[in-house]
């Protein structure tokens, strides 16, 4: 079976980094768009990024473009999402997503990991 696992969540103050990571195990990662949403406290999950397959094509959600890039690193079955210039309202748990058909993962993708929280403090 397909498993995601994110890493790199935590505290961080507001105008700070961090990034984040998805390791995926079970099947060529290669196979599968990656995507990034997130959900914060008595909202709905958002998407947040997605990149395609070979990495060339990527989308971002308006509120993030400029601060935020997703990434992969095909060779290590990992995806990426850094995040610069951090707001308060960027607190959320965020979770990694694959999809084995779409082209950018941005609607129900095919799985779902279990989600790292970042906090930003302002």
């Amino acid at each position: 079976q397909v498993r995601l696992l994110e890493s790199g969540g935590g505290l961080v103050q507001a105008g700070g980094s961090l990034r984040l990571s998805c390791a995926v195990s079970g099947r060529t990662f290669s196979t599968y768009a990656m995507g990034w949403f997130r959900q914060a406290p008595g909202k709905e999950r958002e998407f947040v990024a997605a990149i395609s397959r070979g990495g060339l094509t990527t989308d971002y959600t308006g509120s993030v473009k400029g601060r935020f890039t997703i990434s992969r690193d095909n060779t290590k079955n990992t995806a990426f999402l850094q995040m610069n210039s951090l707001k308060a309202e960027d607190t959320a748990v965020y979770y990694c997503a694959a999809d084995s058909s779409r082209l950018l993962p941005k609607d129900e993708p095919d799985y779902w990991g279990q989600g790292t929280q970042v906090t930003v403090s302002s």
